[in-house]
């Protein structure tokens, strides 16, 4: 049996002339944190329904632990749909209690677990509130507390940080945290790339229905030109000097309230850094008059990516 928490190989799933996923494979490894990025409309939701088994591909497989997803298997999973639902005439308590009953946990454990959660979450006060009197964001914080009652294996979780006030947020990222440190692989599908890029080890981005980029976030970051700006003195001339390097330089329009200072752009070969730049100039014994490093993000990997996947498939999708 693999060990392997959560494989994918090949999914496709149409509805009608649409094609939601095409040939999609990803794997989650254990004890890491994998996001699983995209657009709204980019497949996400329906991947992680094919994988869980909750849909079925049209074409390709799942694996859980090496096993097609069944009741004994998806005991060990944790799964936050992206559309919330919750029991709106019970507790606060009594649904998380329930949630972790259904994975298998005796009703007293189930309850304790629950008081636990609550306590743990500042939500002691609201256990016996009905959930259709709690706020939306004390209502997604009871639900995502019911995901993980029972302490699965395999966290998935669905846009978990949609609807939720900065504060909540934060909060959830420290439980992400929480349960990695226990020991739990964890997928979250988010568009929000500040989330990632503090809380992953890996990603996964989607687009029309496609995978587009697996692998990690210095990865992704080398897919993007890297570039610095840089200022010398003005009888340097930094492209001159710099050509038989294998940094590209062009000089910069000059401001007029920097005329002292001659402004160029450096750009960077994959797998360079802004300190193979400033080693470069050093030895060559040219004076540094300025330094402005480009600082990549994850959003500029994404935009670049979904601009690519909408050129080359989006009118495909549609058959």
């Amino acid at each position: 049996m693999s060990d392997l928490p959560l494989a994918v190989s090949h999914l496709t799933k149409r509805f009608g002339s649409f094609c939601a996923v095409q040939d999609v494979s990803f794997e989650l490894r254990g004890g890491e944190i994998l996001g699983f990025l995209g657009p709204n409309g980019a497949g996400k939701s329906t991947s992680l329904r094919l994988a869980l088994g909750i849909m079925q591909p049209d074409e390709g497989q799942s694996r859980i632990y090496g096993a097609a997803p069944s009741l004994k298997n998806l005991h060990r999973v944790g799964f936050l749909p992206e559309e919330r639902g919750l029991y709106k005439r019970m507790t606060a308590r009594n649904v998380i209690a329930y949630f972790a009953r259904l994975k298998g946990m005796k009703n007293s454990d189930a309850l304790t677990r629950a008081d636990e959660l609550l306590e743990r979450f500042n939500l002691s006060d609201f256990r016996k509130t009905r959930i259709s009197r709690l706020s939306k964001g004390m209502a997604q914080k009871v639900q995502i507390l019911s995901t993980l009652a029972h302490e699965p294996d395999i966290l998935i979780l669905d846009e978990p940080f949609s609807g939720l006030d900065p504060v909540n947020q934060s909060d959830l990222e420290l439980l992400i945290r929480e349960q990695h440190a226990r020991g739990a692989s964890i997928l979250f599908s988010t568009h929000v790339m500040e989330h990632a890029e503090r809380l992953c080890d890996r990603l996964v981005m989607m687009a029309s229905g496609r995978k587009m980029f697996d692998g990690s976030m210095q990865e992704a970051f080398s897919l993007l030109a890297h570039k610095v700006r840089l200022a010398t003195l003005p009888e340097r001339d930094l492209a001159a000097e710099m050509r038989e390097t294998a940094f590209e330089v062009a000089p910069l329009q000059v401001e007029e309230d920097d005329a002292q200072r001659v402004w160029w752009e450096v750009t960077l070969p994959s797998g360079a850094t802004s300190q193979d730049v400033l080693t470069t100039v050093i030895q060559k014994g040219i004076l540094i008059e300025g330094f402005d490093p480009d600082e990549r993000r994850l959003r500029d990997v994404f935009v670049s990516l979904v601009s690519e996947a909408e050129q080359k498939y989006g009118a495909m999708r549609h058959g």
